[in-house]
């Protein structure tokens, strides 16, 4: 799987999606033939993107293609944790904190030769992420204070852009990473309107638009895209970076992707060299240490992953045309938080990491990463007992028939159905077990693994599914989780708000986190800070919107032909990929 994790993005949901997609030998065999020794890296990833727009993106692939081509105003170094010069030369911070005055690297060339300069960088602030017409998770994350007010970005000249806020926004300088778009391409598409009245920009560099025709300013730009495939990159001529020879980077003139069909097939390809790297699951890790010396290749560790694997209920009380998105003895279920405590307490994430993650993880509690500095560690967690969960369903009004299954208070049988994107093994076995667990405490599971575009579509557009077993990137900052948490945020899944329902509910525990969301991007004291979000990552303890499942560690395996290898869990083997080099 990539590891080119996106950092000038929102948090985005992480479906490692295994889609009904087939790799030919024939093609393969085709593509390299066309390489004629030009220096590539082959990787493999597992869904077709869903555009090339990245201000739209809501899925991991689209979201990676983006950060191929394109490059922010800084960058964050997943090693050191420290932003760093993208796009900008430099930036300087009033002593107030409420400015930012961004002056660009001279020179700056899209990769159609058209100089990229200030009015790009406003053009993508103005009219694309501070937009309202155009729906990005972008701007829930640069929403500033109780007001949700947003930056003003305003041009100084070509090679000056200065950002002010309103009042205190502790992520202020990391908010302003994200993706540059040309102005001189797009500008057109947000001003022209489509039947219904919307910005064509909406419609614009979908995956159906020519390669040529979407030009980029990171290290690469986009060559060709097959559907099911592959999707190849090569080297943009007008990249800016260059070594301290004056060489112009990246090395590596060719980048494949190659769409396969699951992480079995992914592992074969690797195995027999068809692919130069992979992410490792720990039902493959033994297997793949034993190989390392003849596989040429280095098994890497980054530590704890940054992301989360949870399960989630749907706590929505709305209706859509005047049906409950769920049904209302299990939306009395669901949002009891005695009964997902319960939950929580009757699954075993020690046997998960035992068996399934074969010891290489730890049982997961926190919605902030573990190596973030905000991350608490005077969480409790919810340790396998399945007797409490037994005693918080009767304290809630739940009670057992004699064949010891688990009924409500109205005599119905305690069912419901879980779902997760079919084809992804360690997933699939999460969720089986999951099954086995709560049966245990007489809850029928009904586990169905289904096709990754029917998820998405139940968690995005009709908002009816019951429960899923998913996962969620991470990061150092907590805010970039913002828009999980706000309660009208497009990420806040468990309680979705979307046009055409009616009805919806929002607890106080929701906005209570909310308010502290808020409260925590406006505190720039980082002891003040840490309080902040250690009290909201108890809240999501003791309330369990997201039941947190385990935390393996990020591993990696690379080819010893390339290198420099600075292996990450934020940014795994290819954060610096135009500085990498594959030798003989």
């Amino acid at each position: 799987m990539l590891h080119l994790l996106n950092y000038f993005k929102t948090w985005l949901i992480v479906i490692i999606a295994i889609t009904n997609l087939s790799l030919t030998a024939c093609s393969q065999v085709i593509e390299n033939s066309q390489a004629t020794q030009v220096p590539q890296l082959v990787q493999a990833i597992l869904s077709d993107p869903k555009t090339f727009n990245p201000v739209l993106s809501s899925d991991a692939t689209s979201s990676s293609v983006g950060s191929m081509i394109l490059e922010g105003l800084i960058k964050e170094n997943p090693i050191t944790g420290e932003n760093e010069p993208a796009l900008a030369e430099s930036w300087e911070i009033s002593e107030d904190k409420l400015s930012i005055i961004f002056t660009l690297k001279p020179g700056l060339k899209w990769s159609d030769g058209h100089p990229l300069t200030a009015e790009d960088v406003v053009f993508s602030y103005n009219q694309l992420y501070l937009n309202e017409a155009i729906p990005t998770g972008a701007r829930d994350v640069i929403r500033i204070g109780q007001s949700g007010a947003l930056p003003k970005v305003r041009k100084l000249n070509d090679l000056q852009v200065e950002f002010t806020i309103p009042e205190p926004f502790a992520p202020f300088l990391g908010s302003t990473s994200l993706s540059i778009l040309p102005a001189h391409i797009l500008k057109e598409t947000v001003e022209k309107k489509d039947q219904n009245g919307n910005p064509v920009f909406l419609s614009t560099w979908s995956v159906d638009t020519p390669p040529e025709k979407i030009v980029a300013s990171g290290a690469y730009k986009l060559k060709s895209y097959a559907t099911s495939q592959r999707i190849v990159f090569e080297k943009n001529p007008n990249y800016w970076q260059k070594d301290e020879q004056g060489n112009q980077l990246p090395y590596i003139q060719k980048v494949i992707w190659e769409i396969v069909e699951s992480t079995d097939t992914s592992l074969l390809q690797f195995r027999s060299g068809g692919l130069d790297s992979m992410s490792i699951s720990p039902d493959y890790f033994s297997l793949l240490k034993k190989e390392e010396n003849r596989g040429n290749f280095t098994i890497y560790n980054g530590g704890p992953d940054y992301g989360t694997n949870f399960i989630a209920f749907n706590l929505n009380k709305g209706t859509k045309e005047g049906k409950p998105l769920v049904g209302v003895n299990k939306s009395r279920w669901f949002n009891d938080v005695k009964f997902r405590q319960a939950i929580s307490y009757a699954i075993d994430r020690q046997r998960m990491v035992n068996n399934i993650y074969r010891g290489l993880g730890e049982p997961q509690t926190s919605p902030i990463s573990v190596q973030s500095p905000y991350y608490y560690q005077g969480l409790q967690g919810y340790t396998y007992n399945p007797d409490k969960a037994k005693q918080l369903l009767q304290e809630a009004g739940f009670q057992y028939n004699n064949q010891q299954e688990l009924l409500d208070a109205d005599g119905n049988r305690v069912r419901f159905n879980l779902n997760t994107n079919a084809g992804n093994k360690i997933r699939e076995a999460m969720g089986s077990q999951i099954k086995e667990d709560l049966g245990k405490i007489g809850i029928k599971v009904d586990f169905s693994p289904i096709a990754f575009n029917v998820l998405v579509d139940r968690l995005d557009n009709s908002l009816e599914w019951e429960c899923i077993l998913l996962g969620l990137t991470g990061g150092n900052e907590p805010n970039n989780g913002a828009n999980i948490w706000f309660t009208d945020g497009n990420l806040h899944m468990f309680n979705q708000d979307k046009p055409g329902i009616e009805g919806r509910k929002v607890a106080d525990w929701e906005t209570e986190i909310s308010q502290l969301f808020i409260k925590g991007a406006r505190e720039l004291d980082e002891a003040k800070r840490k309080e902040i979000y250690a009290e909201i990552q108890k809240k999501a303890e003791y309330y369990l919107p997201f039941i947190y499942l385990v935390n393996p560690l990020a591993l990696g395996a690379v080819r010893n032909n390339i290198q420099p290898i600075q292996y990450s869990a934020l940014g795994g083997a290819f954060w610096n990929l135009e500085e990498l080099k594959i030798t003989e």
